[in-house]
């Protein structure tokens, strides 16, 4: 076909006609690729639905067995706890038909002997009015006879019984009274002075110082060390204050507690026979000579013990009495004190009829509450009586350390001697170092510094000085001034008087209402 000879505009119409068609078979083919592509699309969807349909079954079937199994299980407890406390319930009641059963032959049993002693207690009535009457009769019989009530009788016979025992009493009183005037007094004398004659003690005065003797003075430079360390390790050590100064050929130890100080001589001794003095060998010889100190303690309170014949004593008692050994009362060696207060006690007790063995053991003890290795704020006495308690003592003896200053009240016979005894002991000429001018005066002195507050009323100074006790007035001291009051002036007394040991200051306020019945 020759398209030259074809008009253009047919052409034209001719090109957008196959165009068009074209274009209408690419959207029929792409509509039908839409639909098979949709068709597959559902198709897998609808796989995919049926598959998960098929797994939330399984899974709500697992969890439906689950919950079934889990319900059954609860099931079976509960079921199992109903079976319990009904097996608990059939339990108890059969307790409780066995008491029931119990009491109630109780019951029959107690009925039983309440009707048996009720025919006792009559037959024991109808006995009772049988010797009544039969009393009766006799007292008709008697009293025809003498011719005397029963009353008048006894009244009679009361009577004179006691005029008679009156009279012999007075006369036996006045017997006794008249000898014990005669002799009391002397045979009292006598006792104390025979009991003071047989025992001979030593004058005994115990300082602050020791005093050690070496050979030469150039051991003091070895001692004293390179730049002092060698002495400042053993004051450290021994808790003594040593005294290097130019007295020749001695050096003095200085403290108050004599075990510190005879630690510090003998390890001081040690060092000086070996020659090595450094810190370490210093620590070392001062924890060994501690040691040996305290084996002689015990040592010494056995030793002591067996030459006064005393048996049974605790083991810690026993150390506390080797302790007394390095303890000074006024001077006066604790140990050699006690010693004397036993000899004393024994041979008076002997003298009065008593048991010299307890005597000598409550002498020894007496002071025991001096040296405790602790020190509560307690009287000697009362801490001894709580010690000699605490390890078994008998109470003879815990009585008299407790009374010899009057803090306990005296039982027994045995509490007065022990007093007496140490007062004899402490007051002998060259006992103890305090004389009585200045002991009347530190105690005179107490009081004037408690009498100095405003409110104070009283003072008493009790127990040798070492408890003052201040009374206040109640108007004019409040509670809570006591407590102020009491540390004012035990701050006083430190800082402007010497004494020894400690002294306890007790400020009592008392409260009275007084009124007059007219």
């Amino acid at each position: 076909m020759n398209l030259g000879n074809i008009p253009a505009g047919l052409c034209i119409a001719i090109g957008g006609a196959a165009f068009i068609a074209g274009t209408v078979l690419s959207f029929y083919l792409w509509q039908l690729l839409l639909r098979n592509r949709k068709k597959k699309i559902i198709s897998e969807a609808e796989t995919e639905a049926e598959v998960i349909r098929k797994e939330k079954i399984l899974q709500a079937k697992e969890r439906f067995l689950q919950l079934k199994a889990e319900h059954e299980k609860v099931i079976n407890e509960r079921n199992n706890r109903i079976s319990q406390a009904e097996n608990r319930i059939k339990q108890k009641e059969l307790a409780l038909s066995q008491k029931l059963e119990e009491t109630q032959r109780r019951k029959n049993e107690a009925d039983t002997l309440r009707d048996s002693l009720t025919q006792q207690m009559e037959m024991l009535d109808k006995r009772s009015e049988e010797l009544t009457k039969m009393h009766r009769q006799q007292v008709e019989q008697l009293e025809t006879i003498s011719g005397l009530s029963a009353d008048q009788a006894r009244n009679q016979l009361i009577e004179s019984l006691r005029e008679e025992a009156r009279t012999d009493a007075m006369s036996y009183i006045n017997e006794i009274m008249d000898d014990a005037k005669m002799t009391a007094t002397k045979e009292a004398k006598r006792v104390v002075v025979m009991a003071i004659q047989r025992v001979a003690a030593e004058t005994a005065i115990e300082n602050a110082v020791t005093v050690f003797h070496i050979d030469s003075d150039e051991i003091k430079g070895r001692i004293i060390g390179r730049e002092g360390r060698n002495i400042r390790a053993l004051e450290a050590a021994t808790g003594v204050e040593i005294i290097v100064d130019d007295t020749p050929e001695a050096i003095v130890l200085s403290g108050f507690d004599p075990v510190r100080r005879e630690i510090a001589r003998l390890a001081l001794h040690q060092l000086v026979t070996d020659g090595r003095i450094h810190p370490a060998r210093i620590e070392e010889i001062v924890e060994k000579t501690r040691k040996q100190v305290e084996e002689e303690i015990v040592e010494i309170g056995k030793r002591t013990t067996i030459d006064l014949g005393i048996h049974g004593l605790h083991p810690e008692l026993i150390r506390l009495v080797g302790k007394m050994k390095y303890r000074s009362s006024y001077g006066q060696n604790l140990l050699q004190h006690s010693r004397e207060v036993a000899n004393l006690c024994s041979i008076m007790a002997a003298e009065l009829g008593l048991n010299p063995k307890l005597a000598k053991r409550a002498g020894l003890l007496h002071d025991i509450g001096k040296v405790p290795d602790d020190e509560p704020e307690l009287p000697h006495a009362v801490l001894g009586m709580k010690l000699a308690e605490k390890y078994k003592e008998k109470p003879e003896v815990i009585n008299a350390i407790g009374s010899h200053h009057d803090e306990a009240e005296m039982t027994t016979l045995i509490a007065p001697i022990v007093q007496v005894c140490d007062a004899i002991s402490g007051a002998r000429p060259g006992a103890r170092r305090e004389v009585i001018e200045s002991y009347i005066k530190r105690l005179n002195e107490l009081e004037s510094v408690a009498l100095s507050y405003p409110g104070v009323t009283k003072t008493y100074a009790i127990q040798a000085g070492r408890e003052l006790r201040v009374i206040v007035g109640a108007d004019k001291v409040t509670d809570k001034d006591t407590e102020s009051l009491s540390f004012e002036i035990a701050r006083k007394i430190q800082n402007e008087m010497t004494y020894p040991g400690q002294i306890k200051i007790t400020v009592i306020r008392e409260t009275r209402a007084v009124n007059y019945a007219k």
